[in-house]
């Protein structure tokens, strides 16, 4: 199935969590935000959130430096 993540398509197997998702992209889970379909999704959320055709996902990552 297709999904939108942070404004580019990809393709994804049906059954796919939040989860999984972030696992398959090689994703940490520290100092991330998750939004399905402009909602935050709460990590405790991630396993437990299937994802559905045309979904959009914006996934924001912390990056510090100085």
């Amino acid at each position: 199935m297709n999904i939108i993540i942070n404004g580019a398509p990809k393709s994804i197997a049906v059954g796919t969590t939040i989860d999984s998702l972030l696992t398959l992209l090689n994703i940490k889970r520290s100092f991330l935000a998750v939004e399905l379909n402009e909602s935050i999704v709460s990590r405790e959320q991630y396993q437990h959130t299937l994802l559905k055709e045309d979904d959009r996902l914006e996934i924001v990552t912390l990056v510090g430096g100085g």
